[in-house]
């Protein structure tokens, strides 16, 4: 029997992975999606969320997609590990993701740039649905990848642009677009998603046991706990599934009822989280 299980849960409550139902929206994720979708609705190009490592970049992509997956009007497509080396290579990698057929065995760059053109006029305009494309952890993209994504903003109606570009970066993509400023003038929505504070924090422990199954009176972590759990994490999503889980574990393993803020400490001490 798994640990959760034995506290009176149905999942695990704090996996690492990036669960859309296990998504707490704090103020800050809530105004990311609503604000993307706005730019998405309206079609506006270009939208660059950026936030820290483990702020719930990922999470929140998989929550977009989880909103936007079932409508007949939408082509989503998601690019989780944009590291390419030259131009070719990364239109190669948008020619398989978009599942274009190509007519040539070995096209040309400039082959495959017509090709993607093509498919977005096609899609977007003659089949009037919105096309996404969205690249996590963007921050590795270099710049000859950048040029090529610059390009395709380029193509557009009198109305919109063919293609809805989201960028979950680092902040280290800011210097990367600072310098190209054809593409930084593009930019339709910049937002910056930063931690959570002590009561978001508090709200997301408690979202996630809940969401796991957990229905019991009792509370499984004190205010004691969870204001340790905030002061170790800083209000980190990650950092914080990661110490509640390890501290949940340590409950079942000491046969306690309660993680208080001496079991946290003790795991903190323990762990590098």
């Amino acid at each position: 029997m798994s640990y959760y299980q034995i506290l009176g849960l149905d999942k695990e409550p704090f996996s690492t992975s990036p669960d859309p139902d296990f998504f707490y929206q704090s103020q800050e994720h809530a105004a990311a999606l609503t604000r993307l979708m706005i730019e998405i609705r309206l079609r506006r190009g270009l939208s660059v969320v950026l936030g820290d490592v483990g702020t719930g970049k990922t999470t929140l992509s998989r929550k977009l997609f989880q909103m936007l997956k079932a409508r007949e009007d939408t082509i989503f497509f998601m690019v989780l590990d944009p590291t390419y080396e030259t131009e070719e290579v990364f239109l190669e990698s948008l020619i398989r993701t978009f599942q274009i057929q190509l007519d040539t065995p070995k096209p040309s760059i400039l082959d495959m740039k017509e090709a993607i053109k093509k498919y977005l006029f096609q899609k977007g305009i003659q089949e009037n649905k919105t096309i996404i494309l969205l690249i996590d952890e963007a921050q590795k993209l270099n710049q000859a990848s950048l040029e090529v994504l610059r390009v395709l903003l380029n193509y557009e109606t009198n109305e919109f642009k063919l293609l809805q570009l989201v960028l979950l970066a680092q902040l280290e993509l800011l210097p990367k677009i600072r310098e190209m400023k054809n593409l930084r003038d593009r930019i339709s929505m910049k937002y910056i998603i930063n931690p959570l504070d002590d009561v978001e924090t508090k709200e997301m422990i408690e979202f996630r046991i809940r969401q796991a199954g957990y229905h019991s009176t009792m509370p499984l972590f004190k205010d004691d706990a969870i204001a340790e759990i905030y002061q170790q994490t800083q209000g980190y999503p990650r950092r914080i599934a990661m110490l509640c889980h390890n501290a949940l574990k340590a409950l079942v393993m000491e046969s306690r009822v309660v993680v208080d803020r001496d079991i946290v400490r003790k795991i903190a001490a323990e762990e590098v989280i």
